[in-house]
C-alpha cells in the first residue's frame, strides 16, 4: 500500500497530466484509508532544511572562491577565506535554524496554553470567537455553528482548531537540534565542491590556470543539481529549478570575481 506522501504524488502526476482516471485511482476510499495507516520517511521534514542549506553553502563559498579568483591572491588564500566562510557561515545558520525552530515551538506551545486556559474558562466566549472565524472564512451562521458544534465536542481538538483557524498558527514537529545539524552538514558538504580542486591541488599538482575553471565546472553541476533537487520541496518543474538556481548562482559568483578584480587594480 501507498504512503501519505506517494499517494498525494500520484494525485500530482495525474492532475499534471488532466487524468481523471489515474486522480480517481488516487482518491479511492481504501486507498485514502491505507494511506492514513501509514506514516512518510522520519527524514522528510528536514528535507527542506538539506536543499536550502546545501544551496546557501555552495553560493556563498563559490562566490568566495571567485572574488578571491578575481583578485588573483591564490591558492593559499582561497583556501583560507574559502574554508573559514564554510564553516563560520554553516555554523551561524545551523545556529539560526536551531533558534528559529526552538522558538517558533515555544510560542506555539504558550499560544496553545493561552487558548486552553480559555477554552477551559470561557467556552462560551471561544465559541463565539471560532463562529466569527467560520464566518469570515464564507460559512454561512448555520453551518459556523455546525461547525464549531463539532469541533467543541473534544477539548484538544477545538484548541487546535483555534490554534489554526483563528491564529493561523500550525506546530512545528522537527527537532531544533536535528534541524540545526541538519542545515550545517548539508552546508559544509555542498559549500565544499567549489574548494575540491584547490584541496586536491595540497596532494597533487594541479595547474593555476585550471584551478578555477574546474571550480566553476563543479560548483556549476553542483547548483544545478540541488536546485532541481529542490523540486522535491516546491514540486515545480526540475529542469527550471536547475537552472534558476545556475543562474542566481553565476551572477552572484560573477558579482564577486568582478570586486575581486576591481581590488586588485586598486591595490596595483
Amino acid at each position: 500500500m501507498d504512503s501519505p506522501s506517494k499517494r498525494l504524488e500520484k494525485a500530482r502526476q495525474a492532475f499534471s497530466r488532466r487524468d481523471r482516471q489515474a486522480s480517481a485511482l488516487a482518491h479511492e476510499p481504501a486507498a485514502i484509508v491505507a494511506a492514513a495507516e501509514r506514516h512518510g520517511g522520519a527524514g522528510g521534514q528536514y528535507l527542506g532544511e538539506m536543499v536550502y542549506g546545501g544551496l546557501d553553502g555552495i553560493i556563498t563559498t563559490f562566490a568566495v572562491v571567485s572574488g578571491v579568483a578575481g583578485a588573483q591572491l591564490g591558492t593559499p588564500v582561497i583556501l583560507i577565506l574559502g574554508l573559514a566562510n564554510l564553516f563560520a557561515d554553516g555554523f551561524s545558520m545551523a545556529t539560526g535554524a536551531y533558534l528559529s525552530t526552538k522558538s517558533k515551538q515555544e510560542y506555539y506551545r504558550k499560544e496553545w496554553e493561552r487558548e486552553a486556559w480559555e477554552v477551559e474558562h470561557f467556552p462560551d466566549g471561544e465559541r463565539a470567537e471560532l463562529i466569527e472565524v467560520y464566518r469570515q472564512q464564507g460559512y454561512t451562521e448555520e453551518d459556523a455553528r455546525q461547525l464549531v458544534d463539532i469541533q467543541s465536542r473534544e477539548p484538544k481538538r477545538w484548541v487546535k482548531a483555534m490554534m489554526l483557524d483563528e491564529l493561523g498558527m500550525m506546530e512545528d514537529t522537527g527537532n531544533p537540534l536535528t534541524n540545526g545539524l541538519v542545515t550545517f552538514g548539508a552546508f559544509v558538504v555542498a559549500g565544499a565542491v567549489p574548494l575540491l580542486v584547490y584541496l586536491l591541488g595540497l596532494a597533487f599538482p594541479v595547474p593555476p590556470d585550471a584551478a578555477f575553471p574546474v571550480a566553476i565546472g563543479l560548483s556549476g553541476l553542483a547548483l544545478f543539481g540541488l536546485g532541481a533537487a529542490k523540486v522535491l520541496v516546491t514540486k515545480l518543474n526540475p529542469l527550471r529549478s536547475g537552472l534558476e538556481m545556475l543562474i542566481v548562482g553565476g551572477l552572484a559568483a560573477g558579482v564577486a570575481y568582478g570586486v575581486g578584480a576591481l581590488l586588485k587594480g586598486i591595490g596595483g
